[in-house]
């Protein structure tokens, strides 16, 4: 049974000057019970915190890290970046050369704009959605996170979700007036709105694949339906693609289901693991962004070098031949491996599972929105979790988050994980 002092020492003491004692409030392992773990230092698929325990990491500091941790190539292109300065406040090649990367990737990309955190570029990006259109309100759906700007925390999911929090204290009423909502994969609910609403609403934004109350994809036919409708009514069309960019797919969730959306949000991988988001779309509406345009947007950090080159080197990485399809095929492995177990032992368990991203239900399924995604066994879970925890596997700390596969997990990383699922679940079960 593996012991934490140290981490339970220095909690103690970040709670002293730290509100919580995190940064982020999903690291802060309410949903789950206990307290968190501080992190020493990482290599490749493996997390060693400050007492020295060793885990395989399933969080990857929440998907950035697709080519695991540390890699050798991006940190040693990082080091030789920063040697020449970290920052100009003036454009660099590099910026270009993301952007074009991008583009290649991203169906919907013609242009980009780099921000510096997914939060920034989803508030960015609807900004934008209503300065192009000249319409005020925009949809979001039930469960659906895009950061935590005012106007977005509504019927959020994520850290939300697992704190119990409906909304947040703080955000004005007037600043979600305009903000509509609707279950995830409910054609009908979104039909509703724009009945009632049509001529004012300026997009509708959403996770293509919901990755923040646990992994859920959408229902056959949902996008399609979501991209007509956008089409007949004049609103914009935003996939925030932060966390399913480069992971679903390549090119993302909109190159998987063959859907092009109007405008896209990214983040995570395109940064490599360092701070970085940005927002995507055709010309025609990208150049409504200042200074092409009027619609004022800036950021003394954006596009930064050691960002930009971070960025660049995971994408090449990643687009090597052969690298994205075995990451797939090994997360099918481990997510049949689980399912596998916890049948054999008689624990309800729905599994979803799109490209890199996956997540385990305690519930019988199937998982398709919000309140059936809610409907799981919190309490299993967070059993689950420490049972695994003390096997030396590490996954995100609440039932509604997804988790997360790298270029580093193995086929011998894989059968561990399946192994100690196995053990875990059987104790649980009380084999």
């Amino acid at each position: 049974m593996p012991s934490y002092p140290n981490s339970e020492r220095l909690f103690k003491a970040a709670q002293q000057v730290i509100p919580g004692g995190v940064n982020s409030p999903a690291r802060a392992f309410r949903g789950v019970g206990g307290q968190p773990l501080f992190i020493d230092h990482a290599e490749g698929p493996y997390l060693w915190d400050v007492d020295g325990n060793r885990y395989i990491d399933y969080v990857l500091s929440w998907g950035p890290l697709i080519l695991g941790h540390a890699n050798p190539v991006v940190v040693e292109a990082i080091a030789r970046a920063a040697k020449n300065g970290t920052s100009y406040g003036a454009p660099t090649e590099l910026e270009t050369q993301l952007a074009e990367l991008v583009i290649d990737l991203v169906p919907a990309a013609e242009q980009v704009r780099f921000v510096n955190s997914g939060t920034e570029a989803t508030m960015s990006v609807l900004r934008l959605a209503r300065a192009y259109t000249s319409r005020e309100k925009i949809i979001k759906l039930t469960g659906n996170y895009h950061g935590h700007a005012d106007f977005l925390l509504v019927q959020a999911g994520s850290a939300v979700a697992t704190l119990g929090l409906p909304d947040s204290p703080g955000v004005p009423k007037g600043a979600t007036q305009d903000t509509l909502t609707a279950p995830y994969n409910s054609l009908e609910a979104i039909e509703a709105l724009f009945k009632q609403f049509g001529d004012d609403i300026a997009a509708i934004i959403l996770e293509p694949v919901a990755g923040n109350m646990g992994l859920v994809p959408p229902v056959e036919g949902y996008l399609a339906g979501l991209r007509e409708l956008c089409h007949k009514h004049g609103a914009l069309l935003i996939f925030d693609e932060v966390m399913t960019g480069f992971r679903v797919a390549p090119g993302g969730a909109q190159e998987y289901f063959g859907i092009t959306p109007d405008l896209t949000a990214l983040g995570k991988v395109i940064g490599g693991g360092l701070p970085v988001g940005a927002y995507a779309g055709r010309k025609e509406i990208m150049q409504t962004v200042a200074p092409a345009g009027p619609m004022y947007q800036a950021g003394t950090l954006s596009g930064n070098p050691l960002a930009m080159t971070a960025g660049i080197e995971t994408l090449k990485g990643l687009s090597q031949p052969g690298v994205f399809e075995k990451m797939v095929q090994l997360t099918t492995t481990l997510c049949e491996g689980v399912s596998a177990a916890a049948e054999a032992v008689g624990i309800p368990l729905t599994t979803t599972q799109a490209g890199t991203m996956f997540c385990f239900f305690f519930n019988e399924g199937p998982v398709i929105d919000w309140d059936s995604a809610a409907r799981s066994d919190l309490k299993t879970f967070g059993r689950f979790f420490h049972t695994m925890l003390e096997r030396g596997v590490y996954f995100p700390p609440s039932q509604f988050e997804s988790w997360f596969f790298s270029t580093e997990h193995s086929q011998e990383v894989v059968v561990a994980t399946i192994q100690a699922a196995q053990t875990a679940l059987a104790q649980i079960a009380g084999h």
